[in-house]
């Protein structure tokens, strides 16, 4: 089953927003602690991101005004239909970019820190051509081997 997916740039087009990275972040994890239960919770929100929960609050509150993010009572967060969307495409992009650099061989302790820094950065087109480099490495396997064979001979500078 084929979706209609866009990209992250399209979303924010069609609500009109553009977000910093660092509300693009918490989009994104709002996103992936509600996905079980259909919301969280400033607390749980404010421990992911290792920041205050006065901190997650404020940000909260912005997200609401935004109409991404709906705050009740007791610090229950739940996401509004756009909040979806845009945090299901800031996840998809996270992961993207994270399969990419693992790829290459980022070392994984490093792997989290510059997924980060680099999800941000990319633009719609470069994850489109990141995406479909990915998609033939896994309809070629044997292409994939044979670049970590050659990975490993490599000297990799630190």
């Amino acid at each position: 089953m084929q979706q209609n997916f866009h990209t992250f740039r399209e979303y924010m087009n069609r609500v009109g927003l553009r977000l910093s990275a660092s509300t693009q972040d918490y989009l994104e994890m709002i996103y992936r602690l509600s996905r079980e239960k259909g919301y969280t919770r400033i607390a749980e929100l404010s421990g992911a991101l290792n920041v205050a929960p006065s901190a997650a609050t404020r940000m909260v509150q912005k997200l609401a005004e935004l109409k991404l993010v709906k705050y009740k009572k007791y610090g229950v967060l739940e996401l509004e239909d756009a909040g979806r969307l845009l945090g299901e495409s800031l996840l998809e992009r996270h992961d993207t970019v994270e399969r990419f650099l693992r790829v290459l061989g980022v070392d994984e302790k490093t792997l989290l820190e510059e997924t980060e820094k680099t999800e941000h950065t990319l633009s719609g087109g470069t994850m489109r051509c990141i995406s479909v480099f990915l998609d033939f490495l896994d309809l070629n396997p044997s292409v994939a081997e044979s670049f970590r064979e050659f990975r490993e001979k490599q000297t990799r500078p630190e």
